[in-house]
């Protein structure tokens, strides 16, 4: 079956419906902030209890990750993630979730070849460019003196 350029612009318009990123873009603007206020909130309770503003923000991080977890492993996460697109995604909370959903996923085929070995399917990727960028940039810095 050949096409003309019309027609399969038509199929192609017909296939693929306009994104709403004006409502992707406020979602997520205002999820990504409610997660960053959490933390926040969390940090002033921290700080309340009587830690100290650097152990505080650990432990900010330690929650987050864990209330994430938490979240993805009862779905929350991922229904939440359905509309806030990037406003989940970018924070730290969004690494854990990364990084729990494939191993909530491949847990049948056991610890090691499922859970173990995909973990990281995601995240993995993100670390190792992460890590061979951070070190590009600390050789360019050494290089230049430009600390």
């Amino acid at each position: 079956m050949k096409l003309t350029d019309k027609e399969y612009q038509s199929l192609y318009e017909k296939a693929s419906p306009n994104s709403k990123w004006g409502k992707n873009c406020l979602w997520a603007f205002f999820v990504g902030g409610a997660i960053c206020a959490v933390g926040q909130m969390l940090c002033n309770l921290y700080v309340m209890l009587g830690e100290d503003l650097s152990d505080a923000r650990t432990w900010v991080s330690l929650s987050l990750v864990l209330f994430s977890a938490l979240l993805t492993a009862f779905q929350v996460y991922d229904n939440l993630a359905k509309h806030a697109g990037a406003g989940t995604l970018v924070p730290i909370t969004g690494f854990a979730n990364s990084i729990v959903s494939p191993a909530i996923e491949f847990k049948s085929e056991g610890f090691i070849t499922g859970m173990g070995a995909k973990m990281f399917v995601i995240a993995g990727p993100v670390l190792v460019y992460g890590t061979v960028a951070s070190a590009v940039y600390g050789l360019i810095l050494v290089l230049f003196h430009l600390y």
